[in-house]
């Protein structure tokens, strides 16, 4: 074990490196009370610990999601206002993984948290994590469903291959998702 800080695990380097990152996750995983220390250092000034931060905190999240419940509404209220595109692709990730998890009022602040970005924001990383959250829960919210249509039809023409790929590859979804459900209802309706 190492007393040193996570801050300080997590400086320096190169910018798209891990770094310690893997090293700072399974300390945590060995010893969960340092989460809230993890946490802490997406309020650091360096945009560097705070990308690192971002990828720790989703692995955690994927080995032991329950770990991080009661960090949902810290999540909603402090991190989605932290003007990073690391810190947004995983907020978006994290809305996903967490969805059965929160209340229906955390989930509407979520959507309107990811739906803040797909409209303000062009980072390609944060559109794609987004598009891809909001089309899952799009599949069961009629209402989000019309709102994003649209969005993903003006994305289907990004000059950015991968957005405009994924873009019309969930509008293709969400609208095959409508005409099936639509189908079911029409053979249920005839056989009445």
């Amino acid at each position: 074990m190492t007393n040193e800080s996570f801050e300080k695990m997590l400086t320096g380097g190169h910018p798209n490196s891990l770094g310690r990152t893997i090293e700072v996750v399974k300390l945590v995983l060995v010893e969960p009370t340092r989460l809230s220390e993890l946490y802490n250092c997406y309020f650091r000034t360096d945009e560097i610990v705070r990308l690192r931060t971002s990828n720790a905190i989703k692995r955690i999240s994927l080995e032991n999601p329950e770990w991080l419940i009661p960090y949902i509404d810290k999540l909603i209220s402090e991190i989605s206002k932290i003007d990073q595109p690391s810190a947004q692709w995983t907020l978006a990730n994290l809305f996903q993984t967490f969805s059965v998890f929160m209340s229906e009022t955390q989930k509407n602040s979520a959507k309107k948290i990811l739906q803040n970005y797909f409209e303000n924001y062009t980072d390609w990383i944060v559109l794609n994590n987004t598009m891809e959250t909001l089309s899952k829960w799009a599949k069961k919210d009629s209402i989000l469903k019309e709102w994003l249509l649209p969005r993903l039809e003006r994305l289907a023409y990004d000059p950015r291959k991968s957005v405009a790929g994924r873009a019309k590859k969930i509008k293709i979804e969400l609208i095959s998702c409508y005409i099936s459900k639509s189908r079911i209802i029409k053979i249920a309706k005839k056989g009445e």
